[in-house]
Parts: structure tokens; C-alpha cells; sequence
């Protein structure tokens, strides 16, 4: 379309030349062409950094603006509040926060493919699958094992441990490395005093099926702050710096975790303040990603395939849930 105002203000300068002195024309084109740039230049708000890169050498993979696929969810999953992944990859594996049922996708177009009833209605945040057996959490910290989901030989065992409603339970994540699930606290990080301004990151053990007391893992706010700090530059993200700032609450609120699988980086997606956090595998935070709210309104579930694109499902709102699909494209320039 520019290219074709460009062309018509090109043939009216000719034309207006020929009947016209020529020094006069000048001036005129050239706020033509100054018009048709400033016309076309992007909005203001889509202009500057929406991300920050704390570890040196760290590329992060993934354009979470431009889903290469899109996937809109059924009414009954409107509320969607987990994703999993098939351990063959070819299904998708999603709860919501009000019926006890597993609905298994279609990963390639998103079709709810079987829908199983596990438990009774309750508020269920995330979803895992370990081989044949699905894990369900509970906000309250409840862990649903789902034995053979669909089958006649469908069982169903409950782990209840000291984590409860103040903890708000929303991230479930499998850690194959350590044969373990994480659980991510939405709130309050532990009964611990010692535990303020941090959001924390527990690990049920699948051999034992145990809880460990204290949290494997820690997003702190003063550990955030001080990354923020390092580099002048990074005042230009002004958003992110006003959520982290150390004189107000620690509003981070985990509502999603996955493993990458290739590189055992921790991903950390809070719907408050819509922020994916990407951590080392030793808890070291090397990269904050600000989502857009158009794009993503209420995201609350993250899962990875074998070759590392990135699935993100997002609460519909009052409309349709999604969920999204973005490759993963190590090295990509922008």
C-alpha cells in the first residue's frame, strides 16, 4: 500500500512539474515522502526491548509474540489451567480448573481427542505425564496419580503433603534428569519466616513419592534485582523494572513450569504481570521475556516437545481458551 501512495505522489509531483516552476515542486515531495514514512512507521507501543538476557551467551529461542500455530479450545476448556505431553509426543495433555477430567489433544491441530473423568470437581492447576501415568496437582497441593487414564485398569492414588490453599499450587513440571516433579507455589513459598519476597519451587520424588520440606528451586526478588542492576540498558525495559521493584510486594506469581528438554533450562510463566522467566538448571535466572497481553491474556500452562517447540495454553477469559505453538529456533536473528 505505501509502495503504491509513493508511486501516485510520484506521478502528481510530475504532472504538477510540468505546470509549475520546479523549484517550488521540491519542498513538496519531500513532505510527501516524509508523510508516507511517518504514516507507515510502527505504533509506538510495539517499539523497544520486551526482553532481557541476564547470562552471557544465552540466546533466547522463541518469538512468544508470533505463534507459528494456533489452537482454539472448546467451551469446556475455556478455563484451561495445564498442559502436558504425551511421553511419545503426539498428544497433548490438558486439565481445567473446575472438572476432575484429562482431555488428551490432538498436538498437530488441537482436537480433544478422549476426555476421562479422574476425580471429582476441585481446582486443578496442572498435568504431567510419567510413561502410562498421569499427575494431576491441586491448588492446595494434592497430587493426583492417574494409573492408565481411559482404561479398565484406571487407578487413582492421592499424595497429600504440608502444602495447602496459602501455597496456591499452579505449576506442575516433570524432571526427567532427577526423576522428579516440580510443583511451583503461586504464593506463599513455605511455612518458613526465611521465605518472604520469594516464590518457591518444590520437588515430589516418583520413587519414593515423597515432598522434600524445602524448596528445590527459589525465584527471589532480591536475586532478580540484582541481575536488573548490572546493566544500565536494561532500564530501557521500564515495565519489568516497575514489577520488580524492591520497595513494593514480590507480585511474580508462578502459574506455569516446564523443562526444555534439550537444554534442561526452567521455564517459569507468571500470569501476573505476564512474565516467562527462563532459569539454569542450577536456578540461576538467565532470561525475562515480557508476553504481550493481546497475545497472551491469562497463560497458564507450558509444556515442550522432544524437538523443543514451545506449547503455551492461555484461560479464554469469557472466551475461547488457546493454546499456542512456537517453534524453537536456536540461533534465529530478529
Amino acid at each position: 500500500m505505501a509502495f503504491l501512495i509513493f508511486c501516485h505522489a510520484m506521478y502528481l509531483n510530475t504532472q504538477l512539474m510540468k505546470s509549475l516552476n520546479f523549484k517550488y515542486m521540491t519542498p513538496i515531495f519531500c513532505l510527501l515522502v516524509v508523510s508516507l514514512i511517518f504514516c507507515n512507521a510502527p505504533a509506538e507501543e510495539d517499539q523497544g526491548a520486551k526482553s532481557i538476557t541476564l547470562a552471557e551467551g544465552y540466546e533466547f529461542a522463541y518469538r512468544l509474540d508470533d505463534p507459528d500455530q494456533t489452537f482454539k479450545m472448546p467451551k469446556k476448556l475455556e478455563e484451561i489451567s495445564g498442559l502436558g505431553i504425551s511421553e511419545d509426543g503426539e498428544i497433548l495433555v490438558a486439565v481445567q480448573d473446575e472438572d476432575g477430567k484429562l482431555f488428551f489433544l490432538n498436538r498437530y491441530n488441537g482436537e480433544v481427542l478422549q476426555e476421562i473423568e479422574f476425580w471429582k470437581d476441585g481446582d486443578y492447576e496442572g498435568v504431567e505425564m510419567v510413561g502410562s501415568t498421569a499427575y494431576v496437582v491441586k491448588s492446595s497441593g494434592t497430587i493426583y496419580e492417574v494409573k492408565n487414564p481411559g482404561t479398565p485398569g484406571q487407578e487413582v492414588e492421592k499424595h497429600n503433603f504440608f502444602l495447602d490453599e496459602d501455597n496456591d499450587v499452579e505449576g506442575l513440571a516433570y524432571d526427567r534428569a532427577h526423576n522428579r516433579l516440580l510443583l511451583a507455589c503461586k504464593a506463599k513459598a513455605g511455612h518458613e519466616k526465611d521465605y518472604k519476597r520469594r516464590k518457591g519451587i518444590y520437588g515430589f520424588d516418583l520413587a519414593t513419592k515423597t515432598l522434600g520440606e524445602a524448596p528445590v528451586y527459589f525465584v527471589r526478588l532480591d536475586s532478580i534485582n540484582s541481575y536488573l542492576e548490572k546493566d544500565p540498558a536494561i532500564r530501557k525495559l521500564e515495565k519489568v523494572v516497575e514489577f520488580f521493584d524492591p520497595d513494593e510486594d514480590f507480585d511474580f506469581s508462578p502459574s506455569a513450569i516446564a523443562i526444555h528438554p534439550r537444554t534442561g533450562n526452567i521455564y517459569v510463566a507468571s500470569s501476573v504481570g505476564k512474565l516467562l522467566l527462563v532459569l539454569s538448571p542450577a536456578g540461576q535466572i538467565m532470561h525475562i521475556e515480557k508476553l504481550s497481553k493481546k497475545i497472551h491474556p491469562q497463560p497458564e500452562g507450558l509444556c515442550f516437545d522432544a524437538d523443543g517447540n514451545l506449547y503455551v495454553s492461555n484461560e479464554g477469559k469469557g472466551d475461547h481458551g488457546l493454546i499456542y505453538r512456537f517453534n524453537y529456533k536456536p540461533g534465529r536473528v530478529d
